[in-house]
């Protein structure tokens, strides 16, 4: 018998209703009954229209642009489900905003990324299910269990499907030495060679690219990082590519941030196709021709059923 919740319900704020509604379609189920707005003055509204006493309650929020408006969708939604006496609640999270603020850069930095956790804690959150965290100790920023899927078996078994045999003559390049671990374990899943970007950032959100690790001449490169935000980065360490003699550069990340200028960046740029997962929600296909979306619910389905079920959920990281 399960002890803490009765039954699956699946709630959701406005930052990605879409995926929400297909998470909910996946697991063959409806999405909760509740009304998330704003007051004239801007303060977040709650109403839930239906019981959820004993139930095992999902809020399906990621913290994407605007950041705080959905930040307190989210503290708000757990607040309303605690004092209505939910058996559980799980904050499906699928991206974290304010990850990048995990450390003291520089003297009297805030560390933002563990006082967003406090705050989803405080709120009466019981666990947290997110996905491709920009930095793993954030893990431990909570004082509740936390599972971080990877994202990386979609991004498998995407270019597996599409390149097949060619896969192991491609490379896989890291744009910043932060992301090599995980550009690694996926260039040994699809048996390509590894190669990394070496850059200095002169200050946020620009970055000057230095030089290229690792043999790229002639070969068709994948770009893999977890986030692309103005696209700098990303862009740069493309034309470094192909300053290098690449044949090709493709690329993909979990979390399409696209802010300010990333669009027009990656229209001129030399990538031929950006994979994204829906993580947060999609531009508008007019936008950009070159930007293609991979879902992330049926993985988030399973990921949901086995935390009801309390078994392992290990098998989604293989």
């Amino acid at each position: 018998m399960i002890s803490h919740g009765k039954d699956i319900k699946v709630f959701s704020g406005n930052a990605n209703l879409k995926l929400a509604k297909e998470i909910c379609a996946q697991m063959g189920t409806k999405l909760g009954e509740a009304e998330v707005g704003a007051f004239s003055d801007g303060e977040v509204f709650v109403s839930l229209y239906e019981t959820v006493r004993g139930s095992d309650v999902f809020v399906v929020q990621p913290t994407c642009s605007p950041v705080n408006n959905n930040l307190m969708e989210l503290l708000i939604i757990i607040d309303a489900l605690k004092r209505a006496s939910a058996g559980r609640i799980t904050a499906v999270i699928p991206y974290y905003g304010y990850a990048r603020q995990d450390r003291k850069a520089k003297a009297r930095d805030p560390i933002t990324a563990k006082l967003v956790a406090n705050m989803i804690t405080a709120a009466g959150a019981d666990r947290v299910l997110t996905m491709d965290l920009h930095a793993a100790q954030i893990q431990g920023f909570f004082d509740i269990p936390v599972d971080n899927l990877a994202g990386n078996p979609i991004f498998v078994d995407y270019y597996a499907k599409k390149f097949g045999g060619s896969c192991e003559n491609m490379v896989v390049v890291s744009p910043d030495v932060g992301s090599v671990s995980r550009a690694r374990a996926f260039a040994q899943k699809l048996h390509m060679q590894l190669a990394i970007v070496d850059k200095r950032r002169q200050r946020a959100n620009q970055c000057e690219v230095m030089n290229v690790i690792g043999d790229v001449e002639g070969r068709d490169c994948i770009l893999f990082d977890d986030l692309v935000d103005t696209g700098g980065s990303l862009c740069n360490a493309a034309q470094a590519l192909m300053d290098n003699g690449a044949h090709s550069v493709h690329a993909c990340a979990s979390h399409g941030v696209l802010s300010g200028p990333a669009i027009d960046r990656i229209n001129a740029s030399p990538i031929q196709e950006l994979a994204l997962l829906d993580t947060i929600p999609a531009i508008q296909p007019e936008l950009s021709s070159k930007v293609k979306y991979l879902s992330v619910a049926p993985m988030f389905c399973e990921a949901i059923e086995r935390v009801y079920q309390e078994v392992s959920i290990s098998k989604l990281f293989r």
